[in-house]
């Protein structure tokens, strides 16, 4: 199983580390660390943060239904997501995709910053 610690840089925010894992989605583990260091822009979704990222995979093992702190490709939209409570759909405190996504990993520290995270924050994204 292959591992990569993240490290995801919020704009005069701070930053989210992470880490990254194959076991569920390998092909998308492995073009998503290819694509590393990405640059863009977020947007919001109630409390998801998603950015569009150089990567195009299908679905991978896909679900709607994720965890609090989940790191996901959205291939829909050809973006990464954070996942930090409830989004528009949740039905309770658990996320709930727009449309299903392969889950790449999961935050280890800094969840507590993308409450202020806006639409419009640059965004960097590399390895640690």
């Amino acid at each position: 199983m292959g591992k990569a610690k993240l490290i995801i840089e919020f704009e005069g925010l701070g930053c989210v580390e992470g880490e990254l894992y194959s076991d569920l989605n390998p092909k998308t583990f492995e073009a998503l660390i290819k694509s590393l260091p990405i640059e863009s822009t977020v947007e919001t979704w109630g409390k998801e943060v998603y950015f569009e990222i150089p990567v195009s995979i299908e679905r991978e093992n896909a679900k709607r239904e994720v965890s609090i702190g989940d790191i996901a490709y959205w291939p829909d939209g050809k973006c990464l997501c954070i996942f930090f409570g409830p989004t528009p759909i949740s039905i309770g405190e658990n996320p709930v995709a727009a449309s299903p996504v392969n889950v790449v990993g999961k935050v280890t520290s800094g969840l507590e910053i993308l409450s202020r995270v806006g639409d419009g924050v640059r965004v960097k994204v590399k390895l640690a």
